[in-house]
């Protein structure tokens, strides 16, 4: 497959779009925004049909708003919740979504939901408002904003369904689901599959069932006896989600995985994994008698922050391990996490 490789800068354009910069007062980023600005320019002769263009306008319009709303509150963890939006205030699960929007934010997390009735209010319900972002989606036949988000100014609206499904995984630390019709299982999917491929951070994933209920185990049954069966997923990629019928669990399985783990990071052939506290030397030899099997070359070991992380002053004050991923076994890399989070 082609990659599709950076143009070389013309140089007169680029002092135009630097100039223009200046013209606006400068500010963050300003390289990767002349580089934004060039491509826009190069619409004019690319792409010819206006819908197309509208496309491209909306998405960067849409998502602009959206990482400045949250951009005040990138320093707290957040937790997704997806579910029904049909399943009424006198249901079982609606309740325990509810608890769990109250119990996930006393524990110091945020609630982002689609911001529609259903199991997305009772979330917003539990968190408050004030705990609560809503990621809505324009449809012609779904209700607006659910009462709790409605007013508030952390309730975004989008056009796209592509775009609203980018801000949901740039600012989610866990995905927590209930359950729910086709978005639902479509939202539950797509966070499996960026985790499966390395597309998105590692994070729990945990699908809460009603006490004694069986949604969840009824789509694991179909998942181990049909993908895994028929060998069309790993058995590692089993260990990308969790089940629970119970509230506190889950609270604890999202406030678990973070207890020493941060987050990772590609620079170039290795791999990083932030933590609060570094292994020592013999839970490292551990580390590498069990995890010998996702290491492409080389050890697991203790690493500094690295030159690209210095740059970006990217979580500097963190321990770090390194290693040479095989960039495929993402589930094992999963249960790497659980055993850093038992030191």
């Amino acid at each position: 497959m082609k990659k599709i490789e950076k143009a070389p800068v013309d140089p007169v354009l680029r002092k135009h779009v630097e100039d223009l910069i200046k013209f606006k007062g400068g500010g963050h980023n300003e390289g990767e925004v002349a580089d934004i600005i060039e491509n826009a320019l190069k619409l004019l002769a690319d792409v010819k049909d206006k819908g197309d263009v509208r496309v491209i306008q909306t998405a960067v319009r849409e998502l602009r708003y959206a990482f400045r709303i949250f951009a005040p509150y990138n320093h707290k963890r957040k937790v997704t919740i997806f579910g029904s939006a049909r399943t009424g205030a006198d249901r079982l699960e609606y309740q325990q979504a509810a608890e769990f929007g109250k119990k996930i934010s006393a524990a110091g997390f945020m609630v982002i939901t689609g911001a529609g009735p259903g199991i997305m209010q009772a979330g917003h319900e539990g968190a408050g408002p004030e705990n609560s972002f809503g990621v809505n989606i324009r449809l012609p036949w779904e209700q607006g904003a659910n009462p709790v988000i409605a007013e508030d100014k952390k309730l975004i609206s989008f056009k796209y369904f592509f775009t609203r499904k980018l801000i949901f995984v740039r600012h989610s630390d866990a995905i927590v689901l209930f359950p729910g019709g086709f978005g639902t299982m479509d939202e539950g999917f797509e966070a499996i599959t960026l985790m499966q491929t390395g597309k998105s951070q590692l994070m729990p994933l945990v699908l809460v069932d009603k006490p004694g209920g069986t949604y969840w185990k009824t789509w694991d049954k179909n998942i181990r006896e049909h993908l895994l069966r028929d060998k069309l997923i790993s058995p590692d990629d089993l260990n990308l989600y969790q089940i629970t019928d119970n509230a506190d669990e889950a609270v604890k399985i999202v406030a678990r995985f973070y207890r020493n783990f941060d987050s990772t990071r590609f620079v170039k052939d290795q791999f990083i994994i932030r933590m609060k506290h570094e292994p020592s030397h013999s839970a490292l030899a551990a580390l590498n008698e069990d995890f010998a099997d996702i290491v492409a070359d080389g050890k697991i070991h203790i690493v500094k922050p690295t030159a690209e992380e210095k740059e970006d002053n990217d979580r500097l004050e963190l321990a770090r391990i390194g290693f040479n991923f095989n960039r495929r076994d993402y589930g094992r890399v999963r249960q790497l996490i659980d055993v850093l989070n038992g030191f």
